[in-house]
């Protein structure tokens, strides 16, 4: 049996207005990278392969975490401002902040799927480019640890359980920075096999470590 271990970035610049300047992973960001790094080297954590996006935030945590892999841009991140700014502009949809992002979210990817508003990439492509990564990335026997972004992991998941887009939207608001989702790869199928896992920062000591952006 394979796996496919995914681990969300730290904590991003969350005060940003742009995707460009998002991406650069805070203090705490590292901190929770290197933490996450330690808890694996203590529990002997190997991989056969490495992958990360191609944006900085990835690279950054896949550094800070103690491994270095290839780089593949279909783990890069949705362009989630840019498509926030066409619902503003085609249906008056305010952009978000933290205490209405949870309702936001599905109104987004309502709209991107039917093509009302824009981003980097259709709905499809997107759709597509999970679909063809997930597919090389499911090698029975292997294991791969995958450094991402939640709305990739989100994707992942609804591709291998199925959801529909509401739950998808559901799926990706609890993620937590430098959590890990884990998939098993049989020779017939792939599973979802662990959700959100942050044991590195479990205790009321790193409750304040414990970040969604």
């Amino acid at each position: 049996m394979g796996e496919i271990l995914l681990v969300r970035h730290g904590q991003a610049n969350s005060a940003a207005t742009t995707e460009e300047d998002y991406d650069r992973l805070s203090p705490l960001g590292f901190d929770q990278a290197t933490r996450l790094g330690h808890w694996m080297r203590a529990h002997h954590y190997d991989f056969d392969h490495i992958l990360s996006g191609t944006l900085r935030r990835h690279r950054e945590t896949a550094q800070s975490m103690g491994f270095t892999g290839e780089e593949d841009a279909r783990l890069n991140e949705i362009d989630y401002y840019r498509l926030s700014q066409s619902l503003l502009d085609r249906h008056g949809v305010p952009l978000p902040d933290h205490d209405t992002f949870h309702d936001h979210m599905p109104k987004v990817f309502a709209a991107w799927k039917e093509a009302e508003i824009e981003g980097a990439e259709t709905f499809a492509a997107f759709e597509t480019r999970i679909a063809e990564l997930l597919s090389e990335a499911a090698v029975p026997g292997r294991r791969l640890l995958c450094v991402t972004s939640g709305g990739v992991i989100g994707m992942i998941i609804q591709q291998v359980l199925g959801l529909d887009l509401m739950k998808l939207s559901k799926v990706m608001l609890p993620i937590w920075n430098t959590s890990m989702h884990r998939l098993h790869v049989r020779s017939d199928e792939t599973m979802l096999a662990g959700y959100n896992a942050i044991p590195h920062l479990e205790g009321p000591d790193y409750a304040e470590a414990r970040t969604h952006v």
